[in-house]
């Protein structure tokens, strides 16, 4: 009895770079940096991997694509007339960033990645020009736009990358433990410790069993910009 051979599934429209990372992207959120390989790639995109490196170099190219991507995704936010003052607009950015590198677990390390490796890497510049506009817009003089704006991206990144961190630390207990139980644990851990050393955070621990990640993210952003606004007042 003769057989059929199975045919490769064919691609519905051409390939293309943007395909590629939007691939790359899946890939990414599905598995991790470990995941992204050009066969799983080539698999994906019912291509061969000659037809991927035509488009892209090597994986770091990939990687950077891919991160350069989700960010600008993460930018491109709605008409500046639906926001009142550069404060909203800062809020505005800093969520975009926050809610991308939460959706994206992969994303906070190239971040961390690109801005270590210098200040010229693709998503470097887009980051500090969108939050140092705003920055500017605030008032303050020229000579502190440079330290203001790192303040808040530092703090952005730092604090949505260790939201992931948490989000990946609670992933790792099991797939039966949620994020109240993860936070429920850390919070019974600071309420043992020794009541002499560490006063604080036995203090404290309720609120880490309670608290909103997205709350508590926006409250240091009106926390600096505070900081801010009474280091440089507005002029008129």
């Amino acid at each position: 009895m003769a057989t059929r051979t199975r045919r490769p599934e064919r691609r519905e429209e051409p390939l293309s770079r943007g395909r590629i990372v939007q691939a790359a992207v899946e890939l990414l959120d599905a598995a991790g940096e470990g995941g992204l390989t050009f066969r799983a790639l080539s698999e994906r995109l019912a291509t061969g991997p000659g037809a991927i490196y035509w488009h892209v170099a090597n994986k770091s190219e990939l990687l950077d694509a891919a991160t350069e991507a989700v960010v600008a995704a993460a930018l491109a936010m709605e008409p500046a007339e639906s926001r009142d003052s550069p404060q909203e607009e800062i809020r505005a950015v800093a969520l975009g960033l926050f809610d991308a590198i939460d959706e994206h677990p992969w994303l906070a390390k190239q971040l961390a990645t690109q801005l270590s490796l210098g200040p010229t890497r693709s998503v470097t510049p887009r980051i500090f020009e969108s939050i140092g506009r705003q920055v500017r817009a605030l008032g303050v003089p020229e000579a502190g736009w440079f330290t203001a704006t790192s303040a808040l991206v530092h703090y952005v990144l730092g604090a949505a990358g260790q939201n992931a961190a948490n989000a990946a630390n609670a992933g790792a207990l099991g797939p039966d433990v949620d994020r109240a139980e993860f936070l429920d644990s850390v919070s019974t851990a600071w309420e043992e410790l020794d009541p002499d050393d560490y006063p604080f955070l036995r203090a404290v621990a309720p609120r880490m069993r309670e608290h909103d990640d997205r709350e508590q993210f926006l409250a240091g952003i009106a926390l600096i910009l505070t900081g801010i606004t009474a280091a440089h007042p507005p002029t008129t």
